[in-house]
């Protein structure tokens, strides 16, 4: 294997300045560019070059930046002791050497005379890449993320025979552990990790507007006390910690984006909970039997899609866990449309980092999935409208050397300004849309656009669930840790199909004198129901939570897109739902004080209750959260119902609703049947539950124990 001297790797060659190209390294002799940080002195030592530094300032403010690259023939240095010069390992030294051949023959680095730079740089300063140094890590850097002990190990590796190297890379390649080792590997992890926190800093520090790092040994498997799946220290972590530590006023919050085919185990628990870094995984999971599978350890989470981060870093942790392999371009480009980008552009990133491993590539027989080119120039360019296009690609797998060359140029010529190709998208695979809903549903508590408009999906198999279910079984979860709170038994076969797991109550509420029967609509009102429960149990109430799927689960379906009920079916799977427990339960109960809280669509229950059952003489009192239809509440059978509601109410309609734009409109709304109306300041569900929290807790405290017989005034009439 052949490696450059790199005595001169810094030195501007010829006195000429500027790091305005950028050498292929290892296949020619030629000399690399200068660095960056030459450039500006560079330019004030050229007398033709117009007002010096000046010039430079101006290019960045007009936005000509270059694309930055980072690579160094001294990464090819690491290298399994046992091998010997013919490398025969899936990460093959010749990585980052093919890269860098594709990039020189399809023009993207320049390899002409150094006589011609000054010239290029003055009129087309973008159209080659500029050479961004590699250089040691040190110590204090790799340990942001690192233990001491292990950059220790590492280290230690380059003090070692080639005997006790081979015994090593023998015992390490065993298992979850596979890792290979050299009498270089040390240097080789130095420049790797250093290669990456100089192409992450230029990014961030605004010297260059994109960057690619061509770096090996790859590092997203290493955790933070050791060495493993090819990686020895965990370059993306370093160079985002260092970024945040070097620029905290510029770069505080910092995207991560791993498409490489294998989970970033390593990243993940560097980050699971911090909530400034979000890390996002496309990879194969396959129930855990894909690498790096299920850590030893049951205390670590692994790459399935329920790891969402822990702490204050809950919803920074997303992935996209594949069942299989076999995913190709219309799966990767449905899960950037559907879960990426949306929750990319709500964290809204300082600075992109993408573990860009192409063994997800077409042709890559470790990876066993079909992502073409063309689908690399798409992500790349999508996930550059983000963090004002600061976007670094950093290497990470990839085995196939051609899979992985023609992939990399696609990324390249993408973040060099040249649009991604038109490409024909596959439809996606029905187990791939699974796993994208319970995505959606899983991170649905954490990130407003997973809300609204959310799809229920139905999941295909034994345990068949949509995406309603998936959600409410994380609130079961939630109510459980919190308030002991357990799902009610629903006799009837029917009902017990549609509502499993979407009724929760107090353990003991046949024994509570007051209870809060609340009903509402789906996953979109998981923290005002929330905060309404926590109240209700602090004051001792007995809780009954009704959610208010907007389909229901029918065995025969099929189909993985179902559209939301419509008004009519809405309303009869409500009174089923809400005579049911009234019948079975709450009448039966010696409750003294009931009320109802009624939240968005699903308040149409309250309605429902109140005329198809005698039952207002036992409730306390009635809150609705109305932003959709205001329904009116009246009885054939019943007179004085409608007076009983205006006394008995406290209805909050939103402050852009229909009912407010017409003075004589607004009139009739205030009448006794649609309740005790409130116009509300507030335009959205959550937003008026927690602006009118205060005003309703104090209402129903004032209500307790009071006289609920209505009386008819002029007023109401």
């Amino acid at each position: 294997m052949e490696v450059e001297d790199h005595s001169m790797v810094d030195a501007p060659p010829n006195g000429l300045g500027g790091a305005h190209h950028l050498s292929t390294l290892g296949d020619d002799g030629e000399e690399p560019a200068p660095p960056l940080d030459d450039m500006d002195a560079a330019m004030e030592d050229d007398e033709s070059s117009p007002s010096s530094g000046e010039y430079i300032k101006s290019m960045r403010r007009r936005d000509l930046l270059p694309t930055g690259c980072c690579y160094d023939d001294r990464m090819k240095l690491h290298a399994n002791a046992d091998f010997g010069p013919t490398p025969h390992h899936p990460e093959d030294p010749r990585r980052i050497e093919e890269i860098m051949k594709m990039f020189k023959k399809a023009g993207l680095v320049f390899t002409g005379p150094d006589s011609e730079l000054l010239d290029i740089l003055k009129e087309t300063p973008t159209k080659y890449m500029w050479r961004i140094p590699a250089r040691e890590a040190t110590k204090q850097e790799i340990c942001t993320v690192h233990t001491p002990g292990h950059y220790d190990w590492v280290e230690n590796l380059s003090h070692m025979s080639t005997k006790e190297l081979r015994v090593l890379s023998m015992k390490l390649d065993q298992g979850r552990a596979s890792l290979y080792v050299g009498g270089m590997s040390y240097e080789a992890a130095l420049l790797s990790a250093g290669g990456c926190i100089e192409t992450c800093k230029n990014v961030a520090a605004g010297r260059v507007k994109n960057a690619f790092a061509v770096i090996r040994p790859p590092g997203h498997h290493a955790e933070y006390d050791s060495a493993m799946g090819f990686c020895l220290f965990n370059n993306v972590p370093i160079g985002a910690k260092v970024c945040q530590n070097e620029y905290p006023e510029t770069c505080r919050k910092v995207l991560i984006l791993d498409w490489d085919v294998h989970h970033g185990n390593g990243v993940q628990n560097m980050f699971y909970d911090d909530p400034n870094v979000l890390y996002i995984s496309l990879h194969v999971y396959a129930d855990g039997d894909f690498y790096p599978g299920k850590p030893d350890n049951p205390m670590i989470p692994d790459g399935d899609l329920d790891k969402v981060g822990h702490g204050l870093g809950k919803g920074k942790n997303v992935n996209i866990a594949w069942p299989s392999q076999g995913m190709g371009d219309g799966e990767y480009l449905a899960a950037f449309q559907k879960i990426v980008m949306p929750i990319a552009q709500e964290f809204n990133p300082d600075l992109v980092i993408i573990s860009a491993g192409f063994d997800a590539a077409d042709g890559d027989e470790l990876g066993g999935c079909f992502v073409t080119p063309p689908c690399y120039a798409h992500m790349t360019h999508m996930l550059m409208s983000l963090a004002g296009g600061k976007v670094a690609v950093c290497l990470e797998g990839g085995y196939n050397l051609q899979a992985i060359s023609h992939s990399a140029l696609a990324v390249a010529r993408t973040l060099m300004g040249e649009p991604p190709p038109q490409m024909e998208i596959p439809p996606i695979s029905k187990e791939a849309a699974r796993v994208l809903a319970r995505v959606q549903a899983v991170q649905a508590p954490y990130w407003e656009c997973m809300r609204p408009g959310i799809i229920d999906v139905q999941h295909l198999g034994n345990n068949a669930s949509r995406l309603h279910d998936v959600i409410r079984g994380y609130q079961r979860q939630v109510l459980s840790e919190k308030h002991g709170m357990i799902p009610l038994f629903i006799q009837r076969e029917a009902l017990f199909k549609s509502f499993e797991n979407q009724v929760l109550v107090t353990p003991d509420i046949q024994s509570k004198r007051k209870v809060l029967f609340i009903i509402h609509d789906a996953p979109e009102l998981l923290n005002g129901v929330m905060s309404y429960v926590d109240w209700g149990h602090e004051n001792d109430f007995g809780i009954v939570d009704a959610n208010i799927p907007h389909y229901i689960t029918h065995p025969e379906d099929l189909d993985a897109f179902m559209p939301r009920a419509t008004e009519r079916s809405l309303q009869q799977q409500i009174q089923e739902l809400v005579c049911y427990i009234w019948d079975n339960y709450l009448q039966l109960y010696d409750v003294e004080e009931l009320f109802l809280l009624g939240i968005g669509d699903a308040y149409l229950g309250v309605k429902v209750l109140l005329t198809s059952r005698e039952c207002k003489d036992r409730i306390s009192g009635v809150v609705n959260f109305v932003t959709g239809n205001l329904r009116p509440v009246k009885s054939e059978t019943d007179p004085e119902l409608s007076t009983w509601y205006k006394h008995n109410s406290l209805v909050f309609v939103a402050a852009d609703h229909a009912c407010w734009s017409d003075e004589d409109l607004a009139k009739k709304v205030l009448k006794r049947r649609f309740g005790g109306v409130k116009k509300s300041t507030k335009t959205s569900i959550n937003c008026m539950m927690e602006a009118h929290a205060p005003e309703v807790q104090q209402w129903i405290s004032g209500r307790l124990n009071r006289d609920r017989s209505g009386h008819t005034t002029e007023e109401d009439r």
